[in-house]
């Protein structure tokens, strides 16, 4: 379900009413484009009866946000009526004055003080927003918020797949299910991995066959033959089905060494295409990992997200490398090579991909968990594309904070292992979602 946005505009007619309509106008056209769904006000507001009838005649019983704009001055009356209705998020709107000098024909910016000070005081979720509706700004500030609902309301529905423990050791991996659910609204479904192997081998070619076309048609090199290819098709295909008929949108798969002893393939190849054709999806069972793909997703529109390890330290480019043995979505390569079939560098089974992420700016972020609570990794970047850095899938990123101060951070403030980046800049997007899921978050900008 979408989130439900109200917009209410609210005036007094001892101002320039005339512009605050033009200002009204404007905002209805923007909202139309941001988000269709949202409930508009009829008109703009002049009275606490006239909201009254507003929230009873047109607006539904529960909202997800309140636009609540100052089209000229008003007192805080008005946003105290908003807040008997409604208790979530208010974000109250103050538009410039039309001209400097003369008659202060608006007085926007007074009325949202006014409305800003008594939110404070009966201690409701606000934030304040400044500017008229055309700008780019102000345009960005709507989107990113109405964003940041979207997505903490789809965490909240979100079902994960836990296929098989995480390795022995692999403390970061875990999750504590009832915390989690509590914090986040995500819940968790173990699945027995040595049960998806001998279910999935018995899968008739009609459903696997398409898979290995589909590989096979963005992945060089890719022999349709080869054994480990037919293993990933089957357990792919039938991991997926098994997914889709349970509405799990996310999966944290035991990759070794489960994969290489009982299955005799790889699991990165299934976890590539997971994550190509938007199931996101991380390697080593790591819950944390693949909910910060999912999050980095659902904000960025729908981009896939890359998972790996920070395996080095660049000081004179102002650069780490991110790493893993052979999973990423096939589309991330860089096209000067683009994604080549390749074996696991320590296990010598395949099937993996190999090949250096593209280049363009990202977003790292990575959720975890201390002894405090939750915790959100920010950071900003620029993957550089170039020569495949290490074999399997790796990416040079150059940071926008300093480097080595940036690492020696992490190492200090004990951050995990696995870190996820996406080619998109979503820093607000994840900063306003942590500020409605309450989540510190730790940025390096």
């Amino acid at each position: 379900m979408d989130v439900k946005v109200a917009y209410f505009p609210i005036g007094r007619k001892t101002f320039d009413m005339e512009t605050a309509q033009r200002y009204y106008e404007e905002s209805k056209e923007i909202l139309k484009q941001l988000h269709p769904g949202t409930y508009v006000a009829s008109t703009i507001l002049t009275s606490v009866e006239e909201l009254q009838e507003e929230i009873h005649g047109r607006m539904p019983e529960q909202l997800d946000l309140v636009l609540f704009q100052m089209a000229t001055f008003a007192d805080a009356e008005f946003v105290l009526e908003v807040m008997k209705h409604y208790s979530c998020p208010i974000v109250v709107w103050s538009v410039r004055e039309p001209a400097v000098g003369g008659r202060l024909r608006l007085n926007s910016l007074t009325g949202g003080n006014s409305s800003c000070h008594a939110l404070r005081y009966y201690e409701r979720p606000y934030d304040f927003l400044y500017g008229n509706p055309t700008e780019v700004q102000v345009m960005q500030t709507l989107k990113c918020k109405i964003a940041a609902l979207q997505t903490k309301r789809k965490l909240a529905e979100l079902v994960v797949g836990i296929v098989g423990e995480h390795p022995n050791g692999f403390f970061f991996s875990g999750a504590d299910e009832m915390e989690l659910h509590k914090k986040l609204g995500v819940r968790m479904r173990h699945l027995d991995l040595p049960d998806l192997f001998r279910k999935s081998l018995e899968v008739p070619p009609e459903l696997w066959k398409p898979m290995v076309e589909s590989a096979a048609s963005k992945v060089i090199g890719l022999s349709k033959e080869d054994e480990t290819v037919i293993k990933f098709a089957k357990f792919s295909s039938y991991l997926r089905k098994h997914l889709e008929e349970n509405d799990m949108r996310a999966v944290a798969v035991r990759c070794w060494p489960d994969f290489f002893n009982e299955f005799g393939a790889a699991a990165c190849s299934t976890l590539s295409q997971f994550i190509e054709d938007g199931l996101v999806s991380s390697c080593e069972s790591d819950i944390h990992g693949v909910i910060s793909m999912y999050i980095q997703q659902e904000l960025s529109g729908g981009k896939p997200p890359y998972l790996g390890d920070l395996v080095s330290l660049n000081e004179e480019r102002n650069s780490v490398t991110f790493w893993h043995c052979g999973a990423g979505a096939y589309s991330l390569a860089d096209p000067a090579t683009g994604a080549k079939a390749g074996k696991h560098p320590n296990r010598g089974i395949g099937f993996t991909l190999e090949f250096e992420l593209k280049p363009g700016q990202v977003t790292i972020c990575r959720l975890g968990k201390t002894s405090s609570g939750y915790r959100m990794l920010i950071m900003r970047g620029e993957a550089l594309g170039g020569p495949q850095k290490f074999s399997g899938t790796s990416g040079e990123v150059k940071l926008s904070a300093n480097a080595k101060d940036v690492v020696q951070s992490l190492m200090r403030d004990g951050f995990e292992p696995h870190y996820s980046l996406v080619y998109s800049d979503i820093v607000n997007e994840l900063q306003e979602l942590c500020r409605h899921l309450q989540i510190e978050t730790v940025t390096y900008l």
